[in-house]
C-alpha cells in the first residue's frame, strides 16, 4: 500500500432500490477500507434530476445499516470535512462549472449547441452508414454545432441569447490510453473508441463522467471501487484527469466483475430473479409489485453479507463462513475475480441456516414468538426454545419453524395414511392402552425414562412399533427426537394424543 490514506467512496444514484450488486461494491469498499484503517464514504450521485425517485436515498441508508457495512462519513452517516456528500448540493457551491471551465480554457473540452433532433438526425446518418457505434467523437463533431466548428462570435452570442448548450469533452483523434486496474490489470483503449462525454449539462448539472471526478478529488479518494459497466468510461476519466494536470491525484481504479444468473446467463436482473435481489424489501413508485427483500424473506444480514463477499471474491482457501471481521482481515483485490460470478440461491439458503444454527435457542425462540401468537397460541419462552432446540436442524429460516414443529403446539388432527395402513393393528390397541398408562409411573418425565418405559411395554407384550408411536403423537412420519418431543409436550398430552388416536383408529 501507499502511504496515501485509504479513502474509498460508495456513491450510489438514488434511482430506485440499492440491488445485491450494489450491496456488493459498497461491501468490497467497506472491507478494503477497514482492512488498511481508511474511511468509507457514502456519497448520494444525484445529478440526474429526471431520475431521481422519491424514499431511494433513505432505503440506500437503511440497507447498508442492515447490512452492517455503515459508513464513517456521507449522507445519513455524519459529515466529514467534505461535506455535503449529495451532488445537487455540491453543484450549488459552483465547483463542477469551475473544474468545466478549467478544461475550457485549456481547449480540452468545448460547448456544443446541438439539439437533440441535430444529435437523433446524426445518429440516423451514421446508422444508414452501416457505422457500429453512432457516436459524437472526434470525427463526427466536425459536423455538428460546436465552439469548434462555429465562429467565436457566434458561440458568444448564441450563449449571451441563452442558447441551450451542454460542455464536452474533447478526446483526441488519434491516442492510446493506458491505465492499470488493481483487478484487471493493465488496459489499452484507442481513443477513436470513445466518445466525447457531455461534462456539463443544459440544466447546469455535470454527469457522472465530470461529478465524480471532481469529487474524488475533492474528497482525496485514494481508491475508485466500482461495477464493472464503467470500465468502458474509465478511459475518458483518465484523460479527464490528465487535462486538469491532476493525474497523480487520481484515484487507483478497480472494476468489480458482474454477479450474474444462476445459469451464467447475463447478470441478475430484479424483473427476472425468482429469488430476492434486494436487501430490504423496496417498492418503487414507479412499479406496481413490490419487490421483496432478504431480510423479511428471514436472512440474516451476516449470511447475506458472507454471501455477497465470495461472489468475486476468493479468501485464497476453502473457508467460506466468515464473519465481517474475519473479511476485513483478509480482504484484498489481488483475490477478487476478473469474470462473473454465478449466484447460487440454494447455497444462498445452506449461509443462512449456518448462521441460524449459530444463534442461541433463547434468540430464536424471540424471533419465533410473533409467528406464534400471530396464530393465537400462548405459551412460554421457555417451552418456545425447547422448541427451536429441536426443530432448528431442520430449517434455513426461522419462518419454517411452524411447519417443522407445530404438532408440538397443536395436537395432530390427521395421521400419516401410509405408515397407519402399513404398521396399524387394531389388535395392539390395548398394548398402546397399556403403554398411555403407563406414562401415569415414569417419573421423572424425562426422554431417557419416556423411551425405558417404552422398550419395557414393547418387550411384556405386542412389540410396539416407535415410528407408529410417533404417527400417534405428532400426525407424521419424521421429525425430531421423537422422545425428546415427548417430554417436551408433557405427560398429560402425550396420554390425550395417544388415546384420541386410538379411539379415531378404532
Amino acid at each position: 500500500m501507499s502511504e496515501k490514506r485509504v479513502r474509498v467512496r460508495f456513491a450510489p444514484s438514488p434511482t430506485g432500490g440499492l440491488h445485491m450488486g450494489g450491496v456488493r461494491t459498497a461491501l468490497f469498499n467497506y472491507l478494503f477500507a477497514k482492512r488498511y484503517n481508511g474511511d468509507f464514504i457514502l456519497r448520494i450521485e444525484d445529478t440526474d434530476q429526471s431520475r431521481f425517485v422519491e424514499g431511494a436515498e433513505n432505503y440506500i441508508i437503511n440497507a447498508l445499516t442492515w447490512c452492517g457495512i455503515t459508513p464513517n462519513e456521507g449522507v445519513g452517516f455524519g459529515d466529514g470535512p467534505h461535506a455535503p456528500y449529495r451532488q445537487s448540493e455540491r453543484k450549488a457551491t459552483g465547483i463542477y462549472k469551475r473544474y468545466a471551465d478549467q478544461l475550457l480554457a485549456s481547449g480540452h473540452a468545448y460547448y456544443a449547441f446541438d439539439t437533440p433532433e441535430e444529435l437523433d438526425a446524426m445518429r440516423k446518418r451514421l446508422e444508414a452508414a452501416k457505422v457500429a457505434s453512432p457516436q459524437y467523437n472526434a470525427l463526427t463533431r466536425q459536423n455538428m454545432r460546436n465552439s469548434l466548428t462555429l465562429p467565436e462570435e457566434e458561440v458568444k452570442r448564441l450563449i449571451d441569447s441563452g442558447e441551450k448548450y451542454v460542455i464536452r469533452l474533447k478526446v483526441p483523434r488519434q491516442e492510446e490510453i493506458r491505465f492499470q486496474d488493481l483487478i484487471r490489470g493493465w488496459v489499452v483503449v484507442h481513443s477513436s473508441q470513445i466518445d466525447d462525454k457531455v461534462l456539463l449539462k443544459s440544466d447546469g448539472m455535470p454527469t457522472y463522467h465530470l461529478a465524480h471526478i471532481v469529487d474524488d478529488l475533492e474528497m482525496q479518494i485514494s481508491h475508485a471501487v466500482r461495477g464493472e459497466e464503467w470500465l468502458p468510461s474509465a478511459p475518458a476519466h483518465i484523460l479527464i484527469y490528465n487535462y486538469l494536470g491532476r493525474s497523480a491525484d487520481m484515484p487507483k481504479l478497480a472494476h468489480l466483475p458482474l454477479i450474474l444468473n444462476p445459469d451464467g446467463n447475463g447478470k441478475i436482473s430484479k424483473r427476472e430473479a425468482r429469488f430476492p435481489v434486494f436487501p430490504l424489501s423496496w417498492k418503487d413508485p414507479r412499479e406496481t409489485e413490490p419487490y421483496i427483500g432478504y431480510c423479511e424473506s428471514g436472512y440474516y444480514p451476516e449470511a447475506f453479507i458472507n454471501i455477497l463477499a465470495l461472489l468475486g471474491w476468493n479468501p485464497g482457501d476453502q473457508h467460506e463462513l466468515m464473519s465481517l471481521m474475519e473479511m476485513t482481515e483478509r480482504f484484498d483485490f489481488d483475490r477478487v475475480h476478473k469474470s462473473g460470478a454465478k449466484f447460487d440461491p440454494e447455497k444462498a439458503k445452506w449461509f443462512n441456516q449456518q448462521y441460524l444454527r449459530m444463534q442461541s435457542d433463547t434468540a430464536l425462540a424471540k424471533a419465533f414468538e410473533p409467528i406464534v401468537k400471530e396464530k393465537g397460541i400462548h405459551c412460554t419462552l421457555d417451552f418456545l426454545t425447547a422448541y427451536c432446540r429441536l426443530v432448528k436442524e431442520k430449517a434455513s429460516f426461522v419462518n419454517e419453524f411452524w411447519d417443522l414443529g407445530s404438532f408440538l403446539l397443536i395436537a395432530p388432527d390427521s395421521y400419516d395414511e401410509q405408515i397407519i395402513s402399513k404398521k396399524w393393528n387394531t389388535e395392539d390397541r390395548p398394548a398402546w392402552k397399556g403403554f398411555s398408562e403407563a406414562l401415569n409411573t415414569t417419573d421423572p418425565f424425562t426422554p431417557d425414562a419416556i423411551q425405558n418405559a417404552f422398550k419395557w411395554r414393547s418387550a411384556s407384550g405386542p412389540k410396539l412399533d416407535m415410528q407408529l408411536l410417533r404417527v400417534l403423537i405428532t400426525g407424521r412420519s419424521g421429525g425430531p427426537q421423537l422422545f425428546e418431543v415427548m417430554a417436551l409436550i408433557g405427560r398429560t398430552e402425550c396420554q390425550k394424543r395417544i388415546d384420541a388416536a386410538l379411539l379415531r383408529l378404532s
